[in-house]
């Protein structure tokens, strides 16, 4: 009977703070998720790059912050409490994020917009840095201890599932609303942020039952609580070499794994080889999908042969594999590259459409996309835009003329473009339609693509995917219970926090923002691209120091005494 007490208490444990945990990575990924329509909505229409680079730097700077929300929250984990503390930051994290669903676009507010959003992202990088180390330490110090890896795996798991949950809510309501309704300023991209509001409320309510952690109230009753977490953390000598230690020998490189294997795979599916929306999205679930039992495998794993040469070995993997991956990721999405060919019957091209811009309506965008269907089912969309800059607002006056632009209040497909020429007599034009004057025109016209796979190649890139995801359940699964054996009860909180939100907040959060500046760098007139493969040298040096010190310095041993 006293087992099974116990079964069911550290399974409510697990389930208590794991709703907690993933509801808190929800929040936090929806940004990510959603960068590329988020660059559209509080950034000028046509910044391009610049747009999303700054974008994922926002992004980034929840990920920066981490570590001091680690250092506020971890010390009052360990002076009050575990229970507690991570009650606060949920509401923090989920304040922060419905407010983000209601910031106005940059049309509405101008640099106001991303201003506020950079705000309510570094709350979330706070709340966040105090959530994890608290939620791993409180099932950790429930926990049997032969069993700390496999019990400490569950909350592993919420990181990936709160971004598998966060893909699916976003895919639903872009499927149910379409493209357009979705990505604008006031479409459905804001529900997912709406409706963390709700997740959050059910998980204050079943966390509010939570009891605190028996080892903390064990320290606590006995009055051995930390009066300085922080200074017994970092002014310990023996203390803080275990703190950088961990940092440099195990979560940095922990950090980078898992960031690469899931946010910059989708970048770079989404934004290299310019796979659309929805397949970039469903390779991503499905990797994640298959994959997510690695976590309570490897964690299991880890209680039986040591901690240490499963995460090495995970990064050992990316180390070796991502360049080879990455580059037939490009090769197989290379139009060049297909055996297939153009089935002509399929391939379409659509009227010109011509668009105002939202803040300065002397700039307009001609817009015309065409398919080319290939006859083994891929379709690649290409749009090609061309910015005006007019001589006058566009307001639908009648000028002299270069180019017919549609009516200001309903763009309608254009009857012509004709440069240099003089329209043709009143009577002959179009209703709605309104000549203007071209001061300058776009020297090269902006062509995005838009790929969609035939099925062989879907399913490749989800096999490899899968792959990457597997190195990130191997890093990723014993590191709870490892940092949690490193430090003593009353600085647990504290000490483990600073390392894992160091390594994985901003080693790891930094990846799709610096592999993306660094291929930027690369970029050169006789290489406009430059080497989409360069971002990954980050990540993969980044592993390989981590790689090194965890392998001459790390103990592959478990510590199943914990009490001090």
């Amino acid at each position: 009977m006293s087992n099974q007490n116990e079964n069911k208490n550290i399974g409510f444990v697990i389930g208590a703070s794991s709703v907690g945990t993933l509801i808190e990575w929800y929040d936090f990924y929806i940004f990510g998720m959603l960068a590329t329509i988020i660059s559209k909505q509080f950034f000028p229409e046509d910044s391009g790059t610049s747009a999303l680079l700054s974008t994922l730097a926002i992004f980034a700077a929840g990920f920066i912050v981490r570590p001091f929300g680690a250092l506020f929250f971890g010390r009052l984990g360990d002076l009050i409490g575990r229970k507690y503390t991570f009650l606060v930051t949920l509401i923090i994290m989920g304040g922060s994020t419905f407010a983000i669903g209601l910031v106005p676009g940059y049309a509405t507010i101008g640099w106001a917009a991303p201003i506020i959003v950079l705000l309510l992202r570094l709350l979330q990088g706070l709340a966040l840095g105090g959530e994890y180390g608290g939620a791993a330490t409180y099932v950790a110090e429930h926990a049997p201890a032969n069993q700390r890896g496999y019990y400490t795996s569950w909350i592993q798991t919420t990181a990936t599932l709160g971004l598998f949950l966060a893909l699916g809510i976003i895919i639903l309501i872009r499927q149910s609303q379409g493209v357009e309704k979705f990505g604008s300023e006031w479409g459905g991209w804001r529900y997912p942020f709406w409706i963390s509001l709700a997740l959050v409320i059910v998980s204050i309510i079943i966390r509010m039952r939570m009891q605190e952690s028996p080892m903390f109230a064990k320290v606590k009753s006995e009055g051995k609580t930390s009066v300085n977490p922080l200074k017994e953390s970092f002014g310990h000598k023996g203390n803080f070499k275990m703190v950088l230690l961990a940092l440099f020998g195990a979560v940095m490189g922990q950090g980078v794994i898992w960031y690469t294997g899931q946010f910059y795979a989708q970048s770079f599916i989404e934004n290299i080889c310019k796979i659309n929306f929805v397949e970039s999205r469903n390779i991503i679930l499905l990797a994640i999908l298959f994959a997510t039992p690695g976590f309570i495998l490897f964690g299991w794993l880890s209680d039986k042969v040591g901690r240490k040469w499963i995460m090495l070995l995970g990064m050992l993997f990316g180390i070796l594999s991502y360049r080879p991956i990455y580059k037939s990721f490009m090769d197989k999405t290379n139009p060049a590259a297909k055996r297939s060919i153009v089935d002509a019957a399929k391939t379409t091209m659509s009227p010109t459409l011509a668009n105002r811009d939202a803040k300065d309506h002397k700039k307009v965008f001609l817009t015309t996309k065409y398919d080319s269907v290939y006859t083994d089912g891929a379709k690649y969309l290409f749009t090609k835009t061309d910015t005006l800059h007019l001589a006058e607002d566009y307001n639908g006056t009648t000028a002299s003329l270069a180019y017919v632009i549609a009516n200001k209040d309903n763009p309608a497909i254009l009857d012509s473009i004709t440069v240099g020429v003089k329209p043709p007599k009143e009577g002959t034009l179009a209703e709605g339609v309104t000549y203007a004057t071209v001061v300058k025109k776009s020297a090269k016209p902006n062509v995005a693509i838009e790929k969609t796979m035939d099925k062989g190649t879907f399913w490749y890139f989800v096999f490899f995917v899968f792959i990457q995801i597997i190195f990130v359940t191997m890093v990723y699964g014993p590191i709870a219970a490892f940092l949690v054996e490193l430090f003593p009860t009353k600085i647990r909180y504290t000490s483990m926090s600073l390392p894992y939100h160091i390594g994985n907040g901003v080693f790891g959060g930094l990846v799709p923002f610096l592999g993306t500046l660094i291929v930027e760098f690369t970029k050169n007139p006789s290489r406009p691209a430059g080497d989409p493969l360069a971002g990954l040298w980050y990540p993969i040096g980044v592993a390989i120091v981590c790689f090194i010190i965890g392998a001459i310095y790390l103990p592959n041993r478990n510590d199943e005494n914990i009490m001090d």
